[in-house]
């Protein structure tokens, strides 16, 4: 099986050589450059330069000269061995042979997602250290790895999110053809595999897009990062569109992802009759119909729209989103945290907790107090579990800490034992963040190279200490806070898969795997089957009691999260995990129980 992508951007092999694309709406005069010698590039129309080059194999390095001096990599490489700034090399997409003809993924209601860090998840910091793990993470009870953004990000560390290429998977991991065989192999072991993808911005180092692509941006829509992507601009827009619409067929094609996590999709601005995201949804579903194709989303403003089923229950455009608010209600209750967006749920956590559970959003709009008072959310509670990935750590809720700690650093471990449990036995999509299911030891550190740019590398470094200044933490030393240009600190942030035979690590693995177990034997069954609903009830006002209906039956979690012991009637109910000594009548404190029953 030989896989490829046919898109109207970047380089492509053809019978006789091979063709070169290149967008350049705002560039005067424009040349491929080729293994050292300039081509002349033909207009073809609408800011369009193509040729066709006889003779060229692939390995060539390649990239286009720009009025005269600056020659830049093509934005649709598939490889950059030299980094952002460097050539891009020409692939042959079809060279690797696949072995997974027969693949065709999993139904998401299967998913039990592991994020992932490809550069510290293993100590080689490469897909093939990943590749070797694999084993451990099927054994453990994951379905599906996610790993963060990919695209090449200059330098050789990164989280991923300062990519400028997004066609090109980073050679820091690896080559084109690692990629393949880590996702080849996945599929063998079941494991689905996601990719972050980044369509909201690109990073501050090494997008040359403004030297000859200036419409693809507007001033029109402001960021976080700047000008906007312009992807409803009038001239502009559809190319535009059709460059990260590509992007996505092509991971999901030519790699055989199963999916994609699209980031902060509430900075993808969008004034047209058809917004972006509805076209991305529902272009893939028509592009990939005999597939398990699962797109997520990270959505601060809760927008309900996205996600809507049709009359069988199938996504019409995205599956879920990444559900904050449940993180959020976890958090301020194991931690007592309230600063930042944490103050939006501090008032009422367990409350909050009850209605994330059973309707997906807390705040569905509601004034929401981080935000000015301003509404924030829509109606969510018609929508299948399904539709929310929830989680108790992900790269951000870890790496945006000043120190990068994770949660069982500070969360007491009867504490984090409930919490476990309440996330991996719900019936909403879990995830784990690596290193998770053993507790590691090691922290997640924000970190970059941007060298040899000592500007860019010292502003970050300074706005890195400025962001926390406020802290009372660190409002008299910022100098504790690691330094996120420097190598050790993305060196300190490497797993440690030794730990895993050690206690304390060694049993918390044990009982995540035991959750997973259970999970696969009694939940699954349900939430495959056809949603009907869920409530939740505060019998008490640190208590839940939320009850989630299936056809094929009904699961109902009780936890106290509260100081005193809690009584309650477990009713014809199945007890498949409990933390509680008397399950029977009595939750001591931070204890729960799930239960199944028979379909109502």
């Amino acid at each position: 099986m030989r896989r490829a992508h046919t898109m109207a951007f970047g380089s492509e092999l053809v019978e006789t050589g091979a063709r070169f694309a290149l967008w350049a709406p705002t560039a005067q005069d424009v040349r491929l450059v080729l293994d050292g010698q300039d081509h002349p590039l033909a207009e073809a129309g609408e800011g369009w330069r193509r040729a066709e080059v006889p003779g060229v194999r692939a390995g060539a390095r390649y990239g286009f000269r720009i009025d005269g001096d600056l020659v830049v990599p093509d934005p649709a490489s598939r490889f950059q061995p030299e980094d952002v700034s460097g050539l891009s090399e020409l692939i042959d997409p079809k060279a690797y042979a696949w072995n997974d003809a027969s693949w065709t993924g999993r139904p998401f209601e299967e998913a039990v997602i592991y994020e992932l860090h490809v550069g510290t998840a293993t100590p080689e910091g490469t897909y093939a250290g990943l590749e070797a793990r694999l084993g451990d993470l099927r054994d453990l009870g994951v379905t599906a790895i996610e790993l963060l953004p990919i695209a090449d990000f200059k330098g050789t560390r990164n989280w991923g999110y300062d990519g400028v290429l997004p066609y090109a998977p980073d050679a820091a991991y690896g080559r084109p053809e690692d990629l393949k065989r880590l996702i080849d192999t996945a599929h063998s072991l079941g494991l689905m595999v996601f990719l972050d993808a980044v369509y909201n911005h690109f990073g501050p180092a090494g997008n040359y897009l403004h030297a000859y692509a200036k419409t693809f941006f507007t001033e029109r829509h402001q960021t976080p990062w700047g000008a906007g992507i312009n992807f409803d601009g009038a001239e502009s827009g559809h190319v535009v569109r059709q460059y990260f619409l590509q992007n996505a067929l092509y991971w999901l094609e030519e790699y055989h992802f199963d999916g994609l996590r699209f980031d902060a999709v509430h900075a993808i601005l969008d004034d047209s009759e058809r917004h972006f995201l509805a076209e991305l949804g529902e272009t893939v579903r028509a592009r990939l119909p005999d597939r398990h194709i699962h797109l997520m989303l990270e959505n601060e403003a809760n927008q309900a729209r996205w996600l809507e089923r049709d009359a069988r229950g199938t996504p019409r455009q995205h599956d879920a989103q990444w559900a904050d608010d449940l993180h959020h209600c976890w958090h301020v209750l194991l931690t007592g945290e309230t600063a930042g967006y944490y103050e939006s749920f501090a008032d009422k956590p367990v409350e909050h907790l009850a209605r994330c559970l059973a309707e997906g959003f807390a705040y569905q709009g509601e004034p929401f107090k981080t935000l000015d008072n301003h509404p924030r959310g829509e109606p969510s509670a018609h929508l299948p579990p399904s539709a929310f990935v929830t989680f108790l750590q992900n790269h951000d809720q870890v790496g945006n800490r000043a120190l990068g700690e994770r949660l069982s650093h500070l969360a007491a471990p009867e504490k984090l034992d409930l919490a476990r449990a309440g996330l991996l036995l719900a019936p909403q999509i879990p995830m784990l963040w690596m290193g998770e299911e053993w507790s590691a030891s090691t922290p997640f550190l924000f970190f970059v190279d941007f060298a040899p740019d000592a500007e860019l590398n010292k502003a970050v470094r300074e706005g890195r200490r400025r962001e926390f200044k406020s802290f009372a933490a660190f409002a008299d030393d910022t100098s504790v806070i690691p330094d996120p240009t420097e190598a050790k600190t993305f060196l300190d942030s490497k797993l440690d898969w030794s730990e895993r035979a050690r206690s304390p690590h060694r049993e918390v693995l044990a009982e995540t795997t035991r959750l997973l177990s259970l999970r696969r034997a009694h939940v699954v069954p349900l939430t495959k089957s056809a949603y009907r609903g869920a409530t939740a009830t505060l019998p008490r006002p640190d208590v839940v009691d939320c009850t989630w209906r299936f056809a094929a039956g009904t699961l109902r979690l009780v936890a106290n999260v509260g100081e005193a012991d809690f009584r309650f009637d477990p009713g014809p109910g199945r007890a498949i995990w409990t933390n509680a000594p008397d399950a029977g009548a009595t939750l001591p404190s931070w204890t729960g129980i799930f239960l199944t029953g028979t379909p109502e």
